[in-house]
Order: structure tokens, then C-alpha cells, then sequence
């Protein structure tokens, strides 16, 4: 998967995982919050794969 690609997909979740949180903080339903927190932090941790990726692209460009 590309840089983009992974960034991409990594707000999409992280956006969906807020969205999950604030519908669990709604109906106060901890495990939703709680699945929603994770799905956010899985986004973010795609997000932080394309920005190494970019990273290593960018040294391997320049050398």
C-alpha cells in the first residue's frame, strides 16, 4: 500500500473512531467509546506509517 493510501485510510479511521466515541459517550456505552478510541488510535498509527514511508522515500531519493 502507498503512502497516500495509508494516510487516507488512517483519517477515515480516525474520524470514524471520534464519531464511534462521541455515539458511545451519547447512549453511555463504555465499550463503544472504547472501540471507537481504538479504531482512532489504529488510524493514527496508519497515518504515522505514511509519513515513514514518505520519509524513507524521500532519503532514498536523495541518495
Amino acid at each position: 500500500m502507498g503512502s497516500m493510501s495509508d494516510k487516507v485510510k488512517g483519517k477515515g479511521n480516525e474520524v470514524a473512531g471520534k464519531a464511534r466515541q462521541a455515539v458511545g459517550k451519547a447512549v453511555d456505552n463504555h465499550e463503544e467509546q472504547a472501540k471507537g478510541k481504538l479504531q482512532e488510535t489504529k488510524g493514527e498509527a496508519q497515518v504515522a506509517k505514511g509519513q515513514v514511508k514518505d520519509a524513507v522515500k524521500n532519503l532514498v531519493d536523495k541518495a
